[in-house]
């Protein structure tokens, strides 16, 4: 036997059983799954596996085949060619194991809370015993049980969206199928929801879960990127960015617009440098190949235009800019470039175009909002921030004039009185949170329509319709019905209809809901576009990575605000410091964190754990004990930036804790 190697049969049997757990831990089998509607390819031939108690995410633009593929895995249609197995079953077969939340809401809005449940357990055969055990679980772990006997027409879109996933598992799922469960939830609610997830992923509750919003994405253990049909790229968060290859800078400057312009000349020049380079409302992200190099080029770029050195910080990536920087200048991406024929206006930028002064309404004995003043100025954007019944819209609505306050005053574009005048009217644009165009008539209907209702010279108006249509995307598609077009289309459709008559002020009530990034990312150029020739822009958002677009922003919190600054300030004032911290078991190290931390301070993204701690050098010596008395290790900690969703969080359980 001298001078052989004698197979190690201990060490192939390791191999062996190995690679057979992590098979039978596979519990959704895709394979070169194709569907196909007539003629058009939706899914052209995608492969992928999810693995039991996996937190799955697939993301990609509107019409990348993500329905698609959750339709055919509910079993509620059939794969035109491939194979797809869930749980060693056909879909079709496997469906009493499934939860299946649909994007639309999958309740009777005219049964309560308790009746709804009732109703998902009589249809999945549910014995009474296991109904009452699970029912009362899930209704104290979404914080519902309180509220059981309230029509589910009467909730909020956050408390919907979490008794749809009680419904789904009420019959105790082995797998989750969510098709966009959080569009239009507001940011404590969506971290609520998140969190549920997470608890019962920990119970080996499988979740394959579609998304527009990439915060939320980051939370996954695993995402897939679908482009046209296809996926484009596939594995962790960390595993995504690190791909990427690039770094982020953030550029602060009193020069922004001047910056950004030369930056985009700048970046012709130098393409292995720059890679992409995006405005937020007091801050330029700017990817870069190099660091050094980047901060040189950006230095070169402020000296060349006379602008002083602008403040550059270093931050890590994150998965928005590598779906950006994955389908930047794809077909996804068309549309935007035709320029609005903006004509000059008579108001003077810096001058107060919207103002409130301690208004307040109620309806019978509801206050639905107390006491806000703000100021808008021509040329700004102004975002205002708050949880699902915070007063958001009823404030936008008394500011617009659709609705009188029962007190205090207003002043809009110069006006302080006879605010529902006609030609007030004319000076406003109006873009509501459901969708304002009519889905029976066609694109072209639609904005000769709104050209009547916003009195738009007629002589303007092909040309005004010409560029709603190229800036969307539709040019020769005008005679398609409304209601045939994907969300993001119609978003942009709808807010170029509500400008057509270059509005001295503009309202926006949460614009890009449920849009991808793509979409979100052509908007916002849109509205800046606007607002540099001097209309006024008051927002409302449920995405806090959106509302970094806005220069100014308020926090509202039960009718009142409650904080109010540029996003940088708002981050900046936070009180302590957030922490990152990766164990060996991500959800047993939640469960023992939150004993002494309160729950909102504590959030999963993953494999890591984000801890809100006002006194980090006290609580973290004792957190490291508790986690070493539960038996789980810490691997690494570090202290890493506020985002403003963390702010709002912070900011919106303070002042309730404070009430």
């Amino acid at each position: 036997m001298n001078g052989v190697d004698m197979p190690n049969t201990a060490s192939q049997d390791n191999v062996s059983s190995t690679a057979a757990d992590d098979e039978s831990n596979i519990v959704i089998h895709v394979d070169g799954f194709k569907k196909n509607y007539g003629e058009f390819e939706a899914v052209k031939g995608i492969s992928f596996e999810v693995k039991k108690g996996e937190i799955f995410g697939l993301i990609g633009p509107d019409g990348a085949g993500k329905t698609s593929t959750f339709h055919v895995l509910g079993g509620v249609m059939n794969a035109t060619a491939g194979n797809i197995t869930i749980l060693n079953q056909s879909p079709r077969d496997a469906r009493k194991q499934l939860g299946y939340l649909t994007q639309q809401f999958s309740l009777h809005l005219d049964l309560s809370i308790q009746e709804n449940l009732e109703y998902s357990a009589g249809v999945r055969e549910v014995s009474t015993e296991k109904f009452q055990e699970r029912s009362e679980r899930y209704l104290k772990l979404m914080d519902l049980a309180k509220f059981r006997q309230r029509l589910a027409g009467q909730l909020s879109g956050g408390m919907k969206q979490k008794l749809a996933l009680c419904c789904a598992l009420v019959s105790a799922p082995n797998i989750l199928l969510l098709d966009e469960p959080t569009t239009g939830v507001d940011p404590v609610s969506r971290r609520e929801f998140w969190d549920v997830l997470a608890e019962v992923s920990a119970e080996g509750v499988t979740t394959a879960v579609a998304t527009p919003y990439l915060d939320e994405a980051e939370r996954c253990n695993r995402v897939a990127l679908m482009y046209e049909g296809t996926i484009t790229e596939l594995g962790t968060p960390k595993e995504l960015i690190a791909k990427l290859h690039m770094h982020r800078l953030e550029i602060r400057s009193n020069r922004i617009e001047l910056l950004e312009t030369a930056l985009n000349k700048s970046a012709k020049q130098n393409q292995a440098i720059i890679n992409d380079i995006q405005e937020f409302g007091d801050r330029l992200d700017v990817l870069v190949s190099e660091v050094e190099s980047g901060k040189a080029a950006v230095l070169k770029s402020a000296a060349e235009n006379n602008i002083e050195p602008p403040e550059i910080e270093v931050s890590e990536p994150n998965l928005e800019n590598v779906f950006v920087s994955k389908l930047k200048g794809t077909a996804s991406e068309k549309g935007g470039e035709k320029q609005f024929h903006f004509q000059k206006h008579a108001q003077t930028p810096g001058t107060v175009a919207i103002g409130a002064d301690q208004i307040a309404i109620h309806f019978g004995d509801f206050q639905a909002v107390k006491s806000v003043s703000l100021k808008v100025e021509y040329g700004e954007i102004y975002g205002l921030l708050g949880a699902n019944g915070a007063g958001k819209t009823t404030t936008i609505k008394m500011l617009c004039g659709l609705l009188t306050p029962s007190s205090g005053s207003m002043t809009l574009a110069g006006s302080k009185s006879d605010l529902r005048s006609s030609q007030l009217r004319k000076k406003i644009g109006y873009m509501s949170q459901k969708f304002t165009l009519y889905d029976d008539l066609s694109i072209k209907e639609n904005l000769e329509f709104y050209c009547g209702v916003y009195d738009v010279p007629r002589d303007q108006r092909q040309e005004k319709m010409d560029w709603v249509l190229e800036t969307c995307g539709l040019k020769g598609q005008e005679a398609l019905l409304t209601r045939s077009l994907p969300g993001g289309w119609k978003q942009r459709l709808s807010f170029g209809a509500s400008v057509m008559h270059q509005p001295e002020i503009l309202f926006l009530d949460e614009p890009t809901s449920g849009v991808d990034p793509l979409a979100r990312r052509q908007l916002w150029r849109l509205i800046r576009q606007f607002a540099r020739n001097g209309t006024a822009v008051l927002v409302t958002t449920h995405f806090l990575e959106e509302a970094e677009h806005c220069q100014k922003l308020a926090f509202m919190v039960a009718g009142e605000i409650v904080a109010e600054g540029t996003p940088s300030e708002i981050k900046t004032s936070q009180p302590g410091k957030l922490i990152e911290i990766s164990t060996d078991n991500t959800r047993k190290a939640a469960q023992v964190v939150r004993q002494t931390l309160d729950a909102w301070k504590v959030a999963i993204f993953a494999d890591n754990l984000h801890l809100n701690l006002e006194n980090p050098d006290q609580e973290l010596p004792k957190i490291q004990q508790q986690l070493q008395l539960a038996g789980v290790r810490l691997n690494s900690q570090r202290q890493i930036p506020f985002s403003l969703e963390d702010a709002f969080i912070g900011i919106v359980q303070r002042a309730s804790a404070d009430d």
